[in-house]
């Protein structure tokens, strides 16, 4: 792959500045979002972000899914990293100054113990060393168990999910929509040791969301963090697979001016991967 991303005809803006320094590729990932009140979340993001809502509501998330084609920029594949379980509870978040959308991950989990060193100490991302199961039942239906190890109380997630296939109102999502507000985010959030905030570009095509149905048995990640879950159905969505191209963690300076975060679409086949 050449040091430039190929991005779709008549992309809108251009690749954030400098080069991507890790790719993955995201796979068989259910979003199951909760509406919870902003101030349930305000004391778990870092000083400077603000919790983004949605008609006036915040959203938790919880995405298990299993990453493969895991390589850092000019580096030969990974070993080690071929393919592995991950689990990421999240919300969404502004930085105040700014304004500029993004994610904020409130905790992840993996199987890999190289993924979470790597992630706690490049990007600062709360990850957790976990014991990890998943299944493929049929095609696009899976079983996903994750137990954290060396926590000092049980943080379990279990649960059955399956795309339903494409739809006409999702392949329509546009700004406005909920589906739109949860997912056409480019940045990721998180503070270092001195609770600096630190940031992130992302670069991939827009989700390829389905409807989605899910089962689930067991979910800690939240009460664990004191977070109480409405007694409500998720809003439920499946992507099938999305390549995933980050950018390096930068400190995000009171000084600095905000700048376009790209949402253009990087076909995967054209990049080589």
């Amino acid at each position: 792959m050449g040091d430039d991303l190929i991005g779709a005809p008549g992309d809108p803006q251009p690749l954030p500045p400098g080069h991507w320094v890790l790719t993955q590729r995201w796979n068989d990932l259910l979003f199951a979002h909760w509406p919870v009140p902003a101030s349930s979340l305000a004391a778990l993001i870092p000083e400077g972000l603000q919790v983004d809502t949605f008609q006036d509501t915040a959203w938790l998330g919880i995405m298990p899914f299993w990453m493969d084609k895991v390589k850092v920029h000019g580096l030969p594949p990974i070993l080690g990293a071929r393919s592995f379980p991950d689990l990421s509870l999240r919300t969404y978040v502004r930085e105040k100054r700014t304004g500029t959308p993004g994610v904020c991950c409130l905790s992840l989990d993996s199987s890999n113990l190289l993924a979470v060193a790597a992630g706690r100490a490049i990007y600062r991302l709360p990850y957790h060393w976990a014991e990890m199961r998943l299944e493929q039942r049929t095609e696009r239906e899976f079983s996903f168990y994750s137990r954290r190890r060396f926590a000092g109380r049980p943080v379990v997630f279990k649960a059955r999910y399956r795309g339903l296939g494409p739809s006409r109102k999702l392949a329509e999502s546009r700004l406005g929509t909920l589906e739109y507000f949860l997912t056409e985010r480019y940045c990721l959030f998180s503070a270092n040791g001195s609770g600096q905030i630190i940031r992130a570009n992302l670069h991939h095509a827009s989700w390829p969301l389905e409807e989605a149905e899910a089962e689930i048995e067991q979910n800690d990640l939240a009460a664990v963090l004191g977070i109480k879950l409405p007694d409500l159905e998720p809003v439920l969505h499946y992507s099938r697979q999305l390549a995933v191209y980050i950018w390096p963690a930068e400190l995000v300076r009171t000084a600095l001016v905000s700048r376009p975060v790209t949402a253009t679409a990087t076909p995967f086949d054209q990049c080589g991967l």
